[in-house]
């Protein structure tokens, strides 16, 4: 019954079992209630203590505690529902690596152009239509900027760029990654467009490097681990419709850069939660802090502080007591 939230057979009938003959707790014992192998039995109580639904009694060392069914089924849905987070973060993240795809075959394709795709090469082909594409902007102009700390050539061929869409009263909202708070210059920039009119955030994470302009032309990063190598640029309604989505998402969950670094009723930070999740998904510490935009060795310090708060003797152990405890729920949606 309880193998949608993730409990096997073998694992539910344990549990039962110990909730009904919590003084009876012996693998021999249970083995033979249950008509069960001592092995599945021992396999069984190791899942349900990686989930904590069970914990050595604090009465009796040597018996095991079943915790409450309300609570086990508050764990298991919890559990579930950040799974589904999960997913849905893939989801969107997906939506730039389709692009990339299509960008690997637009230049073999001669109706690429008439199909709302363009392949750009190399960072001066991409600086050179954003300075086109610049001057077209009429309304909006909306960035993903990842990477952590920004580079001082790509903040100083911005700033005209920049300055001539704001004069012309375009509304600009630019995302940047929460590292970018401990890069004096990257928030000394920041401050400058702020001052100008535009609207700045931070968030824990972002899926790739991107541009919106008016709603109706994007430009999306070919290769997320090389942001200058290429880019490629949509134009369809369908992908630009997916894409203003991503945006606004990512925009209403991110915090204003200014404002002193939120925490949630857990005590974390959004970034700390983010690494929580990263750490479920079973991320390496070089793959988290390319999210993040921090070195690795900062990116394992995070985790190291973490698995500590938690009190998780493994990666995973710290990941299901994340949702057990609910820090992983106060992720948006």
């Amino acid at each position: 019954m309880l193998d949608q939230l993730g409990l096997n057979s073998a694992a539910e009938s344990v549990y039962r079992d110990l909730l009904a003959s919590p003084d009876n707790s012996g693998v021999a014992e249970m083995a033979t209630r249950l008509a069960l192998s001592e092995q599945e039995v021992r396999e069984a109580l190791s899942q349900l203590s990686e989930l904590a639904l069970i914990r050595v009694s604090t009465e009796d060392p040597t018996q095991r505690h079943a915790v409450a069914p309300h609570i086990a089924m508050e764990i298991l849905l919890a559990r579930q529902q950040a799974e589904i987070a999960a997913q849905q973060r893939r989801i969107e993240e997906s939506r730039a690596a389709a692009a990339r795809l299509i960008s690997e075959f637009a230049h073999h394709r001669a109706d690429a152009a008439e199909a709302g795709v363009q392949y750009l090469t190399g960072l001066e082909s991409i600086r050179d239509y954003l300075l086109a594409l610049n001057n077209q902007v009429q309304e909006e102009f909306l960035t993903f900027a990842p990477g952590g700390p920004q580079t001082p050539t790509n903040m100083r061929a911005s700033r005209p760029l920049n300055q001539k869409l704001l004069e012309r009263g375009v509304r600009m909202r630019t995302v940047y990654l929460c590292s970018i708070r401990n890069d004096s210059a990257t928030v000394a920039h920041a401050e400058w467009l702020t001052e100008r009119g535009a609207q700045v955030r931070v968030a824990p994470s972002l899926p790739n490097r991107m541009i919106i302009c008016d709603r109706r032309v994007a430009l999306v990063a070919a290769d997320s681990g090389n942001t200058s190598g290429g880019a490629v640029v949509l134009s369809t309604p369908g992908m630009i419709a997916a894409l203003c989505a991503l945006f606004e998402s990512t925009w209403n969950s991110a915090e204003p850069l200014l404002s002193d670094p939120a925490q949630q009723q857990n005590g974390l930070t959004p970034q700390q939660v983010e690494v929580l999740r990263l750490l479920g998904e079973g991320r390496t510490d070089e793959s988290i802090a390319r999210s993040l935009g921090v070195s690795p060795r900062t990116a394992r310090r995070i985790a190291n502080t973490l698995m500590a708060h938690l009190d998780a003797r493994s990666r995973f152990q710290a990941g299901v007591r994340a949702v057990q405890y609910g820090h992983l729920l106060a992720t948006p949606d």
